[in-house]
């Protein structure tokens, strides 16, 4: 077990680079179960979300070698169909793309229910409703999901009755080989969306429309191997960027970005009086003076994301007045405000609604990652914060930031990793995390 220990109230000056996208990484990485042929994958984040794609994808029978760090070919001509491993599929999210990309390849797919941040009821639903729609068989139990389809997968008309990242991409990838032509209506319109289309489209399919709130597919018999880079992380990108706007006198170049995307974060930090400058493939943020007090309502892209709303919260629990976070996504997504408050900050969450008073200051105090965000979020604070902090479960954090803390500590953080003891496997007892025991209670 590990844990991080920052000292806080440093000024931060520098830059920092961003990686490549994690949930573009992954869908990528499971859409080349559909190509014939060898793929050089470039610019992969070396985050753990990306390493069980791999262990899967390996698993499974893919040959892969590894170019360095951020690269590798892959080669999933001899995969078996339907033999992802429970044990990696369970701990990631990102997992459920087996599903349409082995229906899209082999028309039958297996995996175990997908794991991930636990942030609120993440029904696949809109997923399997795409599946059998394109004429496949799905079911499923508390454990796994079985999908088959025995008359091959036939295009079709869909409609997403609520817009879902995942089932977008997932449908997408069940129907590039399907006979005939696919519509996804109200898809969603996600950076990672378009990115893992325009893969598979080097790759020989047709999808138009990715971007927008309508995605076309006309079905194509085989895919072949291309090398392909991964655009950057916006939500990275996001998180740093809250970094320069920390303290009076902070300045971050947030550099490798597509400024395009960071378009609603943006607007945020200058409505705050945060001063931002965009480049064409850079984000300087900095800050000369007290923040305002704003609303703010996560939403689907191009609104301001669901990833970024406990990074937000920190700068609202600094600012000169009481601000408000409506969290239109996902209901889980407040636990980490307990954390938060036990560093001085004064929120009342009402639902989906946090009412968020700011004060002068931030307190060190020994906090516990409840999800990969607000995992990054906890960093954040504890670098504004007067004294001490230590942040258990990091990881959380480890599977969708790439070593966060170098980059935090060239702009200035005094932060470190240090091992722990973990006391609950010493004793022989299970251990659960702060957030958990919270929700139960």
């Amino acid at each position: 077990m590990e844990k991080i220990i920052v000292s806080g109230g440093n000024s931060l000056i520098g830059e920092i680079e961003i990686s490549g996208m994690k949930n573009s990484a992954v869908g990528v990485l499971f859409a080349t179960i559909l190509v014939e042929g060898k793929c050089i994958i470039e610019n992969l984040p070396p985050i753990d979300d990306v390493y069980t794609t791999v262990s899967i994808l390996k698993a499974m029978g893919a040959v892969i070698v590894w170019n360095g760090k951020n690269s590798l070919e892959i080669d999933t001509t001899n995969i078996i169909p339907c033999s992802s491993p429970d044990e990696y599929a369970s701990k990631m999210r990102a997992s459920y793309y087996v599903l349409g990309a082995e229906l899209g390849r082999f028309g039958r797919s297996y995996t175990a229910k997908p794991g991930g941040c636990n942030i609120g009821q993440r029904l696949i639903d809109r997923h399997v409703k795409g599946f059998e729609a394109l004429g496949a068989i799905v079911t499923e139990n508390s454990a796994n999901i079985n999908a088959v389809a025995p008359g091959g997968l036939v295009g079709t008309n869909i409609f997403m009755d609520d817009i879902s990242v995942g089932a977008t991409i997932n449908i997408m990838l069940a129907a590039v080989k399907a006979k005939g032509n696919t519509t996804i209506d109200n898809a969603a319109r996600e950076p990672h969306v378009v990115d893992v289309a325009n893969f598979l489209n080097a790759c020989g399919a047709e999808i138009s429309g990715a971007g927008t709130d309508m995605i076309k597919i006309k079905g194509v018999d085989n895919l072949t191997g291309v090398t392909y880079a991964i655009v950057p992380d916006m939500i990275e990108a996001g998180t740093y960027m809250i970094a320069g706007a920390l303290k009076v006198g902070n300045r971050i170049k947030v550099t490798n970005v597509i400024p395009k995307h960071l378009e609603s974060i943006s607007a945020k930090l200058i409505e705050m009086g945060i001063n931002v400058e965009e480049g064409d493939d850079y984000v300087t943020v900095s800050r000369t003076g007290p923040l305002k007090p704003i609303n703010v309502k996560t939403l689907p892209y191009p609104s301001f994301p669901t990833d970024m709303n406990s990074q937000i919260c920190i700068l609202l629990a600094l600012a000169d007045g009481t601000s408000r976070i409506i969290e239109g996504v996902w209901d889980g997504r407040f636990k980490y405000t307990e954390e938060l408050i036990r560093m001085g900050a004064d929120i009342k969450v009402n639902g989906r609604t946090a009412i968020v008073t700011g004060v002068p200051k931030l307190y060190g105090a020994r906090v516990r990652a409840c999800d990969l965000r607000a995992g990054a979020a906890l960093v954040l604070a504890a670098a504004a914060a007067e004294g001490v902090s230590e942040i258990d479960d990091i990881h959380h954090i480890k599977r969708g930031y790439d070593k966060m803390e170098k980059k935090l500590c060239a702009v200035g953080v005094d932060i470190k990793v240090v091992d722990i003891p973990d006391l609950y496997e010493l004793h022989g007892v299970e251990s659960e995390s702060y957030c958990d025991r919270k929700v139960q209670k």
